[in-house]
């Protein structure tokens, strides 16, 4: 139930995170400057919250030796899956960028499960897990088309696909592969977590290398920055880090309670649950838009897939 709990509410807080950093690049002007300056205050954040709490910043030499070499590539696959939402939003459109990826996070999130990859404990693939899974994506085929089809209703912009038809199942692919790539990092930071024998420092050692990606990443395509001043900004423009920091230790901490499978569905909940609260009470400067019974059908049904997924 504690991991329920808490991955429910990291996936509540990753629509804000992405709120908040939109606003942040209003104010740079670069979306991989945002990027940079977001992971940047959640490694600060992740480092004054292992001081406090007295825990230790060494590793032993022993766990460079005797561990895997992806067992540090965390962060970097979290960075890939950032930028390949940048490179699909404008392709895609706004229904297809959040629906493939999370295909590929529900698919990758169950197989790792299935064979033990990253040493993950083994759970193997049922029926009833796969009807399970459905079940997750037909809920969230329902909560993010059905939203896209209330705002075409009302005459709002939505994002359109840019690309020509032969071009766009290329794009979906990619949508799938960044999903891919996303429930693999949950994995891998799950087990970099247990053999460090800590979230925190689990989640600083990904977020590190997060950073020091993106800075390479900065150096390397030198983006323009359009600094437009902080005056009139509201003061979360900079909480965008810690909730990502929240978000990748609360990942390290519950996939060795539940395997990486039913980790990844359970934040695609919260994540659908957070993105309606915006939309409802117009959070962090989002429009008002209410929440329909299909919406909220929609993800009762996620929530029976889930059951079916964790009791199977």
């Amino acid at each position: 139930m504690l991991a329920i709990v808490i991955g429910l509410v990291i996936g509540i807080l990753l629509p804000m995170q992405t709120s908040v950093n939109s606003r942040l690049r209003t104010i740079v002007g670069s979306p991989f400057v945002a990027s940079f300056l977001s992971f940047a205050i959640g490694t600060t954040f992740l480092t004054l919250t292992l001081l406090l709490t007295g825990q230790s910043f060494g590793i032993e030499s022993s766990i460079f030796q005797g561990e895997p070499l992806w067992m540090w590539s965390g962060g970097l696959l979290g960075v890939i899956f950032l930028t390949g939402n940048i490179l699909l939003f404008p392709r895609l459109g706004s229904v297809q960028t959040v629906i493939m990826p999370i295909f590929g996070q529900i698919l990758m999130g169950l197989l790792i499960d299935h064979f033990g990859w990253f040493h993950s404990a083994v759970n193997v693939l049922t029926p009833w897990r796969v009807f399970g899974a459905l079940l997750v994506l037909l809920g969230v085929v329902g909560t993010v088309a059905l939203t896209d089809w209330i705002n075409r209703r009302r005459g709002k912009l939505v994002a359109t696909s840019q690309t020509g038809t032969g071009n766009l199942n290329v794009w979906r692919l990619v949508g799938i592969g960044t999903g891919m790539m996303s429930a693999t990092q949950t994995a891998i930071n799950g087990y970099l977590g247990t053999v460090l024998e800590s979230a925190l420092k689990g989640a600083l050692v990904s977020f590190v290398v997060g950073t020091v990606t993106l800075l390479l990443i900065l150096l390397v395509l030198r983006p323009s920055v359009e600094w437009r001043g902080l005056r009139g900004q509201p003061w979360w423009i900079w909480l965008g880090g810690i909730i990502g920091a929240l978000f990748i230790g609360g990942n390290v901490l519950i996939v060795p309670m539940v395997g990486t499978g039913i980790a990844v569905v359970i934040v695609i909940v919260g994540l659908l649950c957070g993105s309606l609260l915006i939309d409802r009470f117009g959070w962090f400067g989002a429009a008002k838009n209410p929440v329909t019974g299909i919406q909220l059908v929609s993800l009762l049904v996620m929530v029976i897939g889930i059951m079916l997924i964790r009791l199977s």
